[in-house]
């Protein structure tokens, strides 16, 4: 169960079968340190990570435990890329940013990979390749574009067939797919702990259950205020996507929560693992409201969707995550799902992460639209170089200024009208 999390999103299957955390105790007293990170994620274990490596006194504070939050509940898909086209990437930010910006992105499951193999975390990686089965032929256009445009720079993507989608995913519920050879997967509560695990063991200091009230600028220094004592940076990064509170009111303005859900079996049988991606790759489709499965490294099946705020909510989406579930795999019918859980997702206006300057040695990076694994790690390493003196302009991904999205306050309904339109689009085609 995820601790302090309420139960009917709590039964999750990575808490289940998660190793061991490391120790991480609460922060006590006044103390001093080059780079204060808020928020044990995958963003903020990273940036940890990278700074203790090069000698930078480094020390994260979370509010839970490491990977409490999207970091260890997602889906653990390593999907290549933002939610965005490159094309389009590059006329956002303009062709030297947005072509940065492609570049991370792609490269982004590889870090994960290095960073997996340099420090010999213990995570059920395996590399297979991402699959977007396409729901609908009006989506086949989108798709192709997306594959052309990643192929025009030497990407290995490719068009399936119906038929060869439907030899890959154990279905026949789509029209066609696109594979990213690129693409991977691994347990992400076992990659945050071993994240931490390897922060801590080049020095890095990591303390649980220490949630930051305040910050606070005294001359150059930024003064983080929590209930057992205060610590001192000389610069901050806010790494808490989708569970940002009001202790960066500007930053928490800037993105949208929205709740993420998961249903999973118990290992299936080999006969019905043999019928269902039986050559290990994960997918998540095209519908707008975006379905996302695959298998874990034991052969039990996950499914994922879109949530809600409500506890009626959560339980009418949860019922249809099972109905969806049994109509792409009826082999699935008899098959009972013990774990459902979910969790914060951070959207943004724009559907591009930010990197964003607060100004005053304060930098955060959040809004990962979905794509948080691979982005996360990625974003966290970015952020770790601007902490060690790297210039804004010389940064692996732009940075941009705080934006709060308009009528925030509004969010939910928006939410909901925005969930009710996709999804009446996602069955008209």
């Amino acid at each position: 169960m995820i601790q302090n999390e309420l139960p009917s999103i709590a039964k999750s299957v990575w808490s289940a079968t998660s190793h061991e955390p490391p120790e991480c105790p609460p922060f006590t007293g006044n103390q001093e340190t080059d780079v204060a990170i808020i928020g044990g994620g995958f963003t903020g274990l990273t940036a940890a990570l990278h700074l203790a490596k090069s000698g930078v006194c480094v020390t994260l504070l979370e509010a839970e435990t490491p990977g409490w939050g999207a970091s260890g509940r997602n889906g653990g898909q390593l999907n290549p890329g933002l939610k965005e086209d490159p094309d389009k990437v590059e006329q956002h930010f303009g062709p030297a940013y947005g072509k940065r910006a492609v570049e991370t992105s792609g490269k982004a499951v590889d870090l994960v990979a290095s960073l997996i193999a340099e420090h010999e975390i213990d995570c059920s990686f395996s590399r297979p390749g991402w699959i977007q089965p396409i729901h609908d032929m009006s989506a086949w256009s989108t798709v192709a574009r997306r594959v052309a445009q990643w192929q025009r720079r030497e990407a290995p993507l490719r068009m399936l067939s119906e038929t060869e989608t439907a030899d890959l995913l154990g279905t026949g519920a789509y029209k066609g797919a696109m594979l990213d050879e690129r693409g991977g997967q691994l347990h992400p509560l076992n990659y945050a702990i071993g994240l931490a695990k390897a922060a801590i063991k080049h020095g890095a200091k990591l303390h649980a259950h220490s949630r930051v009230l305040g910050i606070e600028k005294q001359g150059a220094s930024q003064v983080l205020r929590l209930n057992t004592g205060q610590l001192r940076a000389r610069r901050v990064l806010i790494c808490t996507n989708g569970y940002t509170d009001q202790v960066a009111p500007q930053h928490r303005r800037t993105v949208v929560p929205i709740r993420s859900i998961q249903i999973a079996t118990d290992p299936l049988t080999d006969n019905l693992r043999r019928s269902i991606l039986p050559h290990g790759h994960s997918a998540s489709d095209s519908r707008r409201l975006l379905l996302y499965f695959r298998l874990d490294a034991d052969g039990r099946f996950l499914m994922g969707g879109r949530g809600d705020y409500s506890e009626s909510g959560l339980k009418r989406q949860f019922a249809a995550l099972h109905k969806v579930t049994r109509q792409i795999y009826p082999q699935l019918e008899d098959t009972p799902f013990t774990y459902h859980w979910g969790g914060y997702v951070a959207m943004t206006a724009d559907h591009y992460p930010h990197l964003a300057s607060a100004g005053d040695g304060v930098m955060s990076a959040m809004g990962y639209n979905g794509r948080g694994v691979a982005m996360a790690t990625a974003l966290g390493k970015v952020l770790a170089d601007w902490a060690s003196g790297v210039r804004e302009e010389d940064l692996d991904f732009p940075v941009s200024k705080l934006q709060p999205i308009p009528f925030h306050f509004m969010r939910r309904p928006a939410v909901a009208a925005t969930i009710a339109w996709s999804r009446l689009r996602d069955t008209w085609g």
